[in-house]
């Protein structure tokens, strides 16, 4: 008896099984599985049902722990979705949802109280509720808690998106289930439609599907990929907020360049972010080598692999090429900065890493627009820059982002092209940023104008592929290192030097009145700190006096 527990711990482990007289007869995802298996094996029996442990013990936040301690006794809560993907692939979560049979916003409410976190009615209609819980490392656990879609927790987890995201673990009890073989598809990368009409359900789930398969580098089934490609009509009537909600997720992942080509072939792309499709086939000139498109796209990828080179873990092997190892020469030295950079964030639900993807995907929106021949007939597009601002903001208003988020993007579309042209200029003329243009430039974009120096070096990469010469990465690199040089050691002094003198000075001393004259005057003398033409008050007044004669 014990050689079989123990043949059966290893052959169902995970699983629900049935016995009858002690033997194994059937098994199944969920106990009731198990029991229809049984019946169908041994109709004229009473199986007994038992959950057989996975090899190893699932491992979870210890927050599960502190949800489980506040409910309400003999109450049935089941972890559900990604958490459950998560540990049995062995990775980490910061977001928990769970399903009860009712009343989830009454039980939501209840811990919430119980652990002092703050609570909100995520989906009244649903019966879905929000707990925020912050630890004490400064990170915000979200847990979600939502009534079953339907009579049962199987019916429930058959009726989600995916076989890898339709597992439930019982809170009390840790026992899995496992009704559609998700388990099965996470061991074989397989990302497999719960049912037929997943994607007719909610439409949303064919971005979250291609999401999904490029974080988990899974291949989508073709039924499954069928299915997508015949529900995208459906987005149409997705809410800016949920669409908004799943394009940054992509962008915040692997691979989003690959991501947004596979949304372009299932048609879903030009549904959500209709004005890329302009930029196809529109050809540059000399040194591209790609459409607008395609250069975009190479623009995504390169904008990846800088930052994954330039990250506080960065793995050495990135580096291992000629131009990525002279970026971790060049700029390396900031690695810590910069990963302190990105983790500060706008908004507390999406990354800045991913508002820098999307400004990215928009930075050459206008080229389409602003396309013109010049004189020897090559295609140019003066003004792209500015125009495409507009068009970017306008985007990221329909997708509800904040106003901060907006300027930020209006900003790094607007200013893309300037390390650039100061890179270019030390190629041809040998002359670096001036102190005046270094303080100029940060005074037009502020903290952006960091994300602006590494968009640059992709944007210069994704131009020459590997065809680009050695001394214009050099330049390029050379350019950045200066301005970053400024911003993190030398602001202070050549970007935000301290005040010597306030408007009711320069209006005492040059007899004026209040108006725009006296602010243009006081960014004068600003101006003229950075560039250490002036450091003392006297000196100040003196330059102000002489500049506005």
């Amino acid at each position: 008896m014990v050689e079989e527990d123990d043949q059966a711990q290893s052959s169902y482990a995970g699983r629900w099984i049935a016995r009858v007289r002690g033997q194994v007869v059937a098994q199944g995802g969920t106990p009731e599985q198990a029991r229809r298996a049984a019946k169908v094996a041994r109709h004229k029996e009473s199986p007994e049902i038992s959950y057989m442990p996975t090899l190893q013990p699932l491992t979870f936040s210890p927050m599960l722990d502190s949800v489980r301690s506040v409910l309400p006794e003999g109450l049935a809560v089941y972890l559900v979705g990604g958490a459950v993907r998560d540990a049995v692939q062995g990775r980490s979560t910061h977001d928990l949802d769970f399903a009860v049979k009712d009343n989830a916003i009454q039980v939501a409410r209840g811990v919430a109280d119980a652990l002092e976190g703050d609570f909100y009615t995520l989906d009244p209609e649903r019966d879905t509720g929000r707990v925020i819980i912050s630890t004490g490392s400064g990170e915000r656990m979200v847990m979600d808690f939502a009534s079953f879609r339907g009579p049962d927790l199987e019916t429930d987890l058959q009726g989600r998106d995916f076989t890898l995201n339709a597992l439930a673990v019982d809170v009390h009890t840790r026992s899995l289930f496992d009704p559609l073989n998700g388990i099965a598809d996470l061991k074989a990368g397989e990302l497999r439609y719960c049912s037929p009409s997943a994607f007719q359900d909610d439409p949303l789930r064919v971005l979250r599907g291609v999401r999904l398969a490029a974080e988990f580098g899974f291949h989508i089934q073709p039924e499954t990929r069928r299915a997508m490609k015949a529900a995208v009509g459906g987005l149409e009537v997705i809410s800016a907020e949920r669409l908004r909600d799943e394009i940054f997720r992509i962008l915040e992942g692997p691979r989003p360049a690959t991501c947004l080509r596979a949304l372009d072939i299932l048609g879903a792309l030009a549904l959500v972010l209709p004005e890329l499709a302009a930029q196809k086939g529109v050809q540059q000139p000399p040194p591209h080598l790609l459409d607008v498109w395609n250069h975009t796209l190479a623009v995504l990828d390169y904008l990846d692999s800088i930052l994954a080179a330039l990250s506080p873990s960065y793995d050495p092997d990135t580096a291992a090429d000629f131009f990525y190892g002279l970026l971790v020469l060049k700029i390396g030295r900031y690695r810590q900065q910069l990963g302190e950079h990105f983790i500060q964030g706008i908004n507390l639900n999406r990354s800045l890493r991913s508002l820098v993807f999307f400004a990215a995907l928009y930075h050459d929106i206008a080229k389409p627009e602003c396309l013109q021949a010049d004189d020897e007939g090559q295609p140019r597009f003066w003004g792209h820059d500015q125009a495409g601002a507009a068009v970017a903001a306008k985007r990221a208003r329909r997708l509800a982002l904040s106003n901060d988020e907006v300027e930020r993007i209006e900003s790094i579309v607007a200013n893309h092209m300037r390390i650039l042209f100061h890179a270019d200029r030390l190629l041809r003329e040998n002359k670096e940023p001036s102190r005046r243009a270094i303080y100029r430039f940060f005074r037009d974009t502020d903290t952006a104008g960091v994300e602006l120096c590494l968009l640059a070096l992709a944007d210069l990469r994704a131009t020459y592929g590997s065809a680009l010469p050695h001394e214009t990465w050099t330049a390029c690199l050379e350019v950045v290192r200066l301005f970053l040089e400024n911003w993190y050691e030398k602001r202070p002094e050549s970007i935000m030097p301290p005040s010597l003198i306030n408007g009711e000075d320069l209006m005492r001393a040059l007899d004026l009145s209040p108006g725009p004259r006296v602010g243009e005057l006081l960014e004068a003398v600003r101006e003229a700190q950075a560039m250490g033409l002036v450091t003392t008050k006297e000196e100040a007044l003196v330059f102000a006096r002489e500049w506005g004669s």
